[in-house]
C-alpha cells in the first residue's frame, strides 16, 4: 500500500506550477494534476478525510488508482469483472436498439 501511495501522491500532489503540457499530458487532465485539497477546521482530521474520499470518488482519481494496481487478480473476480461488463455492454446495446426504433418510428410517423 505503501509503494501505490507513494507514487499516487507523487503524481496527484505534484505542483500546479509546473504546465499540464510540459510533462506531456493533455488538457483535460489539469484538474487530476492539480490534485484534491481539503481543509482540516478546528482540528478535525476524520471529517476532513472522510471528504478527501468523498471527492476523490466523484474526480474518478480512485479508479485511476485501483485501474494502476499490479497485484494478482483471482479467476473468480476476473469472472465478476468480466460478467458485469458484459452485462453492461448488452444493457448499452438493448439501449441503444429501444432508441434507434423509437427515431424511426417518429421519422416514419412524419
Amino acid at each position: 500500500m505503501n509503494a501505490i501511495a507513494r507514487r499516487v501522491s507523487a503524481t496527484i500532489f505534484a505542483p500546479a506550477s509546473q504546465g499540464a503540457n510540459s510533462l506531456g499530458r493533455d488538457p483535460s487532465q489539469i484538474q487530476q494534476w492539480r490534485g484534491i485539497r481539503v481543509k482540516v477546521r478546528n482540528g478535525n482530521l476524520e471529517r476532513a478525510l472522510a471528504l478527501m474520499q468523498r471527492k476523490m470518488q466523484s474526480s474518478g482519481i480512485e479508479r485511476l488508482i485501483k485501474q494502476e494496481q499490479t497485484h494478482h487478480i483471482k479467476n473468480s473476480e476476473k469472472r465478476v469483472l468480466a460478467r458485469k461488463n458484459l452485462e453492461r455492454k448488452i444493457r448499452s446495446q438493448e439501449l441503444a436498439r429501444k432508441l434507434q426504433t423509437i427515431l424511426i418510428k417518429k421519422v416514419r410517423g412524419l
